[in-house]
């Protein structure tokens, strides 16, 4: 759970700003005043979350594991300047292109990752030389689609 999306304020503001936003949810969701099952649930939520970052100790532990969570689910590193990934490891028969960001690929299995790319390819004067090959694969991307 994220304390600070449930008290809906940045993880970096101050005391007063924690405490007032507990304060004015409390007052939205409190039993006396709402008494819908979703109300009762946003409470508890809310005392939860309000006990991980009301005291200092408290909300420095929390901050460190927030951090920590945030650190373990970061995506692995990507290719080269964050490029696509690397060709597919098909036997596919066709042209593959010695360029670009989708060198060693096949022209069908770049249709099949990134048709916008292709399209633009076959208008593009690098593409000139596949532009034949591009448009029959794309035709018959188009009639598979349909």
């Amino acid at each position: 759970m994220d304390a600070y999306r449930v008290l809906q304020v940045a993880p970096d503001c101050e005391d007063e700003v924690l405490h007032g936003a507990y304060r004015a949810l409390a007052l939205k969701y409190h039993p006396d005043r709402d008494t819908t099952q979703h109300a009762a649930r946003r409470m508890a939520e809310l005392n939860q979350a309000y006990a991980l970052v009301r005291d200092p100790a408290t909300r420095s532990r929390h901050d460190a594991a927030r951090r920590r969570a945030a650190v373990s689910t970061l995506p692995a590193p990507a290719s080269v300047a964050n490029g696509p990934a690397p060709p597919p490891r098909s036997v596919a028969a066709g042209t593959r292109l010695t360029f670009g960001r989708y060198a060693g690929w096949t022209l069908r299995d770049l249709a099949r990752q990134d048709p916008d790319y292709l399209r633009w390819l076959s208008r593009h004067t690098s593409g000139i030389r596949y532009r034949t090959e591009i448009y029959a694969i794309l035709g018959k991307m188009a009639m598979g689609a349909a």
